[in-house]
């Protein structure tokens, strides 16, 4: 167990509710289908705020959200789990995501984001007059352009306080959408990236999962690429170290990659060596992708 001194986080991201459905029955269109449901705090960043706060750090998540049952579940969630909430309110619905679940595990997503794309950059300024160590902006907020500007402001000012940053890519279906440039532009003031192999080939406009690794290390002091079954790989200045998945069984594969990220993220604040923080990045995916929902 690391005896460093635990770092108070600011994780800036989306407010959402989480509705997941694994069908235990092929769908019938226009009758039921039995199915497994779980209702829950959802969020990528909630999920990544969490894993940080099981490490023993001191974690304070900013979002936007309605006032309504969701953001109360959400909220209550989260202190559960050790992390304070600095909630904008706004006149609205709280976002919901529906995880809708296949027999393998993978998950496609229907997302309703709700009141997160009218978090300000004067709000998310505000949080960061207080002390803090690191700051982490998930890409949903960077890939909306209602709330693209509120991130890429927010870690260029804590990169010039002299803090340590990171984002994450989130999804790549948006992130095509949105394009490379345009992503890369407004992360350009974090110094730690993370993606899936899929996000990280088009970050890196290349084909191959060790070619995107050395680009994008061009740009981010620090990279981690996740690549479900095969493992992950990362950089961080000169080195460079791959290791293999730790999952056996795949319930749900929702949350996996935001715990990945967490558990890393903590382990390099802790102090631990590049591969150390890659094997606890795995051991925390694997964790949820034994469950249903971003729990595990």
């Amino acid at each position: 167990m690391s005896t460093a001194a635990p770092r108070r986080v600011i994780v800036v991201g989306d407010v959402m509710l989480d509705v997941v459905v694994k069908p235990s029955a092929p769908v019938a269109p226009t009758s039921d289908t039995p199915a497994a449901v779980r209702v829950s705090r959802g969020g990528s960043a909630a999920n990544l705020a969490v894993e940080l706060a099981n490490g023993g750090h001191q974690v304070v998540f900013v979002g936007a959200c309605g006032d309504d049952p969701a953001r109360q579940i959400f909220a209550d969630a989260l202190a559960d789990a050790g992390v304070s909430a600095m909630l904008e309110i706004v006149d609205g619905p709280t976002g919901v995501v529906v995880a809708l679940v296949s027999a393998d595990g993978q998950r496609a997503m229907l997302t309703d984001r709700g009141m997160n794309r009218q978090l300000s950059s004067a709000f998310v300024l505000a949080q960061l007059a207080a002390p803090f160590d690191h700051l982490h902006v998930s890409g949903y907020t960077l890939l909306d352009g209602a709330t693209r500007e509120a991130g890429a402001v927010a870690l260029r000012t804590a990169r010039d306080t002299g803090h340590s940053t990171s984002v994450d890519a989130c999804s790549v279906d948006p992130l095509e959408k949105v394009g490379a440039t345009a992503f890369l532009a407004a992360a350009s003031a974090a110094s730690m990236l993370f993606a899936n192999e899929e996000e990280a080939l088009v970050l890196a406009s290349v084909t191959e999962v060790h070619e995107a690794l050395e680009a994008l290390s061009n740009m981010f002091d620090d990279v981690v690429i996740t690549r479900g079954a095969a493992g992950a790989l990362a950089s961080s200045g000169a080195a460079r170290v791959e290791v293999t998945t730790q999952t056996a069984d795949v319930v749900d594969t929702t949350g996996a990659g935001d715990a990945a990220t967490g558990a890393f993220l903590g382990s390099r604040m802790d102090g631990e060596s590049l591969g150390a923080a890659l094997e606890q990045a795995m051991a925390a995916s694997a964790r949820v992708v034994a469950g249903l929902g971003a729990r595990g």
